[in-house]
């Protein structure tokens, strides 16, 4: 009797009541230890807490063809409308550069003018200008401004490509030779004097040599039906490398004059702007800004890498052909009519994606859109700071980007913790 009394009892002391308490006055006039309560607690709450957490990243969750929504497991709502309103700042400040870059230069023309000019043309009004700014303004100016956009909009929609390709925000189109290629083109036609076609001579060479050197690094680097980034990464290396003594070889072969012009075309310049020019790059840049977004959604999956973006139904090999022949284009037809302008597609890509994050649903369209912003500010500044002469708008950008490009690479660093 005493054992099964004993049993019965409550093996912690302070669990009993106390002498004279009733039974039901114990529970509400004493709060249990802090102790003892934890195991105590019932085993339904346990998922009952957890199930807000649980719920909280459904409820806040982007669109699923996002990187971050994969990553993180959901992002705030004021996020969202990032992109949007970087899209209208970018829109708006691209309007404000048009609109400086018809009126300034070595002949100014007031904005009203420019309007008034413009509305005149499109039959909504205005009246049409003295010819010789009237001249200015068609033949010189709006051919220029063009061409700085659909340069600009190619090398950022490039640049946008070739990172989401890599699954690396330090890469650029002259990763796959590209650019060299165009230029090993250009100074061949330059150096042996090649002029049958007239002057689409050097465009055409530039832009064959451009898209034929991609597709050779491409082929190269392929290898039982598969292409490693590292593989492709080492053969444009190398390709670079046998492009960079090409052209050394040819500006030793050519004479004083075509070396100055090689060099002029090295620097990069929309000096040479005009309507058929811009009519020449327009199909190849509106192609590849077309059908760019359209694999938004496969590059965001590829982010995840190549495994799981195969088990999520991307082919990724076919992927990577398809975007590397747009990136191909679109750079093959950016140089060959303004020369070698560097940091374009690495610099735009990446502040947008430091800014609204690495959905490639924005970061594609908006790259382009960027790079547009950047190309024409920059031709602003290299037509009016030294006036009246003109910076290269090559050196320019590279004056600006090399130190962007070298923080880039220290924060990288500092952010992974090192390279190893």
């Amino acid at each position: 009797m005493t054992d099964k009394a004993a049993s019965r009892a409550p093996e912690n002391p302070a669990e009993a009541p106390p002498a004279g308490t009733s039974p039901s006055e114990t529970p509400s006039s004493e709060a249990p230890p802090p102790g003892p309560a934890a195991p105590e607690s019932p085993a339904p709450e346990a998922p009952a807490t957890e199930s807000p957490a649980a719920e909280a990243p459904a409820l806040e969750a982007p669109a699923p063809d996002t990187p971050a929504a994969f990553a993180r497991g959901g992002v705030t709502r004021p996020r969202r409308s990032v992109p949007w309103l970087l899209t209208a700042g970018l829109a708006a400040l691209l309007l404000l550069l048009t609109l400086a870059s018809a009126g300034l230069g070595a002949y100014e023309i007031p904005p009203g003018d420019v309007l008034s000019s413009v509305a005149h043309r499109m039959g909504l009004g205005g009246g049409e200008l003295a010819r010789v700014p009237e001249s200015v303004l068609w033949n010189v100016r709006f051919p220029r401004i063009v061409l700085a956009l659909l340069v600009g909009a190619s090398l950022g929609c490039a640049g946008a490509l070739m990172q989401g390709v890599f699954g690396n925000p330090l890469a650029e189109p002259s990763v796959i030779g590209v650019s060299s290629g165009a230029a090993v083109g250009a100074v061949a036609a330059i150096s042996l004097g090649l002029s049958f076609l007239g002057t689409w001579t050097i465009p055409v060479f530039a832009f064959v040599a451009g898209l034929g050197t991609a597709l050779l690094v491409y082929s190269t680097s392929r290898s039982g039906g598969r292409t490693e980034v590292v593989t492709l990464i080492l053969t444009g290396i190398a390709v670079n490398a046998f492009a960079g003594a090409l052209i050394g070889l040819f500006i030793f072969l050519a004479d004083t004059a075509a070396v100055n012009q090689i060099t002029f075309w090295q620097l990069g310049s929309l000096s040479q702007a005009t309507w058929p020019k811009v009519l020449a790059v327009l199909p190849c840049a509106v192609a590849g800004l077309a059908v760019a977004p359209l694999y938004a959604r496969k590059l965001d999956l590829l982010a995840l890498g190549e495994r799981p973006a195969r088990h999520l139904g991307v082919d990724v090999e076919r992927l990577r052909i398809v975007l590397v022949l747009v990136v191909a284009l679109l750079t093959a037809a950016a140089v060959s009519v303004s020369g070698v302008i560097g940091f374009v597609g690495l610099v735009v890509p990446h502040l947008l994606r430091m800014v609204a994050g690495p959905g490639h649903r924005f970061l594609v369209p908006g790259s382009a859109l960027g790079g547009a912003v950047v190309l024409l500010a920059g031709d602003l500044a290299a037509r009016t700071v030294a006036e009246p002469a003109e910076l290269p708008l090559g050196v320019l950008t590279a004056l600006f980007g090399s130190p962007f490009f070298f923080w880039l690479l220290r924060r990288t660093r500092r952010r992974q913790g090192g390279w190893a």
